[in-house]
C-alpha cells in the first residue's frame, strides 16, 4: 500500500479532482454529449488530447511522488486536473477512480520485431516475422486470462487510498477497438502487405480471416467470462469522442451480464490510407464490419482519409461516429455524411508547431465549420506529439475553437 509522503500528495490531488467533478458545468457537458451522440444538432463539441505533448505539459520532473506506482497515479490525477484548468475543452471530469480488471490474453503466437531509430523519438522500421504463406501456420488464437487475485489487490489499494474521496469503480473490458491491419503489418511489414494485395491476395485473405476469427474468439471469451463492461459514459471511443449515451444499453439489458449489443465498439485501418476503396473493403473493412456487427453502436477510422470510402463505412452496422482525418476533404465528407453519423473532425495538429498563427487557425476552423453546417460535428485535436514546449498553445487553440463553436 502507498503511504506517507506519497499518500498525502495523492489524496490532496484526488480532493481537487473531486471538486472539479462537482462543478455544475460537468453535468451540463455530460448532457450535451448525450444529445450530440444521439445525433441531435448542438454546437460543435471540442476535445483536446495532448497525447505526446503531455511530456511538455507535465514533464516528469514536475512529479513529486517517490514510489513509481505512486508517480503513475499522480500523473493520472494531475492530467485530469490540467484538462480542466489548462485546456478548457468539453471533457467531463467524473468523481471516480477506475480499477481495471487484470485481463490479458496470450497473444497471437508470433511477436512483432522492429528496427529502432537512431534518433530520439524517431520512427522505427518493420522487421517482418511472417515471410511466407507457411508462416501463417505459426499464428495461434489468443486465450483470455483474468488474474482475479491481482484485480482484488488493485481494488483494495484504490479503496484504501481514495474510497472516501472518489467513487472507486471496478471495470471489466470497456474499450474494444479492432486494429486488424495494424496487427498484421507489424508481423508482415507494411511494404510487403501492399505487395501482397497484388502478388499474393490469397495469403492476405487467409491472414485476415484468421485475425477476424481470433478477434471473434477474444470477444466471445470476454462474453463467456462475463468480463465486458458498459461504456455508455466518458469512456474514450474510436479515435475521438466519448460514449455518453442513453441509447445503450437497450431495453433487454441484463445488469448481471453485459453483452456486445450493450456497448460501443470501433475499428480502423490507417495502413490502407492510400489504397483504393475497393481494396480497402476487400482486404480489411469487410472483416471489420463483421466484427463490429454484434455491437450496439460503432465508430470507424482514425488518421486514414475516408473521403472516397464513406459509402462503404456507412454500410457497417450501427455506425454512429466516423473519423474525418486531417487529410480528408472536409467539404466532400460533409456532403456525403450530413447528419447520418457524427462528423468526428481531426484538425491538423501541426498548427501547434513552429509559428503559432492564431488568425490562420481561426480561418482554418471557420472554413471547416462553414462546410459542416448540416453535420453533427465534434472537433478532436489529437496526435499532438509536441507543442514546441509551448503548453499555452493548447489552451489558446481550445479558446479559438470554443469561440467559433459558440457562433455555430
Amino acid at each position: 500500500m502507498i503511504g506517507g509522503h506519497d499518500r498525502t500528495i495523492l489524496r490532496d490531488l484526488a480532493k481537487r479532482a473531486a471538486e472539479i467533478a462537482s462543478l455544475p458545468v460537468m453535468a451540463e457537458r455530460r448532457e450535451l454529449w448525450k444529445r450530440h451522440n444521439a445525433l441531435e444538432r448542438t454546437r460543435p463539441m471540442i476535445l483536446v488530447s495532448p497525447e505526446g505533448g503531455w511530456r511538455e505539459l507535465l514533464p516528469e520532473e514536475s512529479l513529486v511522488c517517490e514510489d513509481e506506482r505512486a508517480r503513475q497515479i499522480e500523473r493520472t490525477l494531475r492530467r485530469r486536473i490540467y484538462v480542466h484548468e489548462g485546456l478548457g475543452d468539453d471533457s467531463v471530469i467524473e468523481c471516480e477512480w477506475i480499477v481495471r480488471k487484470a485481463v490479458r490474453h496470450t497473444g497471437w503466437g508470433l511477436e512483432p520485431r522492429f528496427t529502432a531509430s537512431s534518433a530520439e523519438r524517431g520512427a522505427w522500421a518493420f522487421d517482418p516475422v511472417i515471410l511466407a504463406p507457411k508462416d501463417l501456420g505459426k499464428l495461434k488464437y489468443p486465450e483470455v486470462i483474468h488474474d482475479e487475485a491481482a484485480t482484488e489487490r488493485n481494488l483494495d489499494e484504490a479503496r484504501e487510498l481514495f474510497g472516501d474521496i472518489l467513487e472507486v469503480k471496478l471495470r471489466g473490458v470497456s474499450r474494444i477497438h479492432f486494429h486488424l491491419m495494424q496487427l498484421y503489418c507489424k508481423l508482415r511489414g507494411l511494404t510487403q502487405v501492399m505487395m501482397d494485395m497484388i502478388e499474393n491476395p490469397s495469403m492476405l485473405h487467409d491472414a485476415m480471416t484468421f485475425l477476424e476469427e481470433g478477434h471473434q474468439g477474444i470477444v466471445r471469451q470476454y462474453d463467456e467470462m462475463n468480463l465486458l463492461n458498459l461504456n455508455n459514459d466518458g469512456t474514450y471511443h474510436a479515435s475521438g469522442g466519448n460514449g455518453y449515451t442513453d441509447e445503450l444499453p437497450p431495453d433487454d439489458f441484463d445488469p448481471a451480464h453485459v453483452r456486445p449489443a450493450d456497448m460501443w465498439s470501433s475499428a480502423e485501418a490507417q495502413e490502407l490510407a492510400q489504397v483504393s476503396p475497393e481494396m480497402h473493403w476487400e482486404f480489411s473493412m469487410q472483416y471489420e464490419s463483421r466484427l463490429l456487427e454484434p455491437f450496439g453502436l460503432n465508430g470507424y477510422g482514425c488518421c486514414e482519409d475516408l473521403t472516397l470510402k464513406m459509402d462503404d463505412v456507412l454500410k457497417i452496422p450501427n455506425m454512429r461516429r466516423i473519423s474525418i482525418s486531417p487529410f480528408a476533404d472536409v467539404e466532400k465528407c460533409a456532403e456525403l455524411l450530413q447528419d447520418r453519423c457524427i462528423f468526428s473532425w481531426k484538425p491538423k495538429p501541426q498548427h501547434l508547431v513552429g509559428d503559432f498563427n492564431e488568425e490562420m487557425i481561426r480561418d482554418y476552423i471557420r472554413r471547416a465549420l462553414d462546410a459542416t453546417r448540416g453535420c453533427i460535428v465534434e472537433m478532436v485535436l489529437k496526435d499532438t506529439h509536441t507543442c514546441d514546449n509551448h503548453p499555452e498553445r493548447f489552451t489558446r487553440w481550445a479558446r479559438i475553437a470554443r469561440e467559433l463553436a459558440e457562433q455555430y
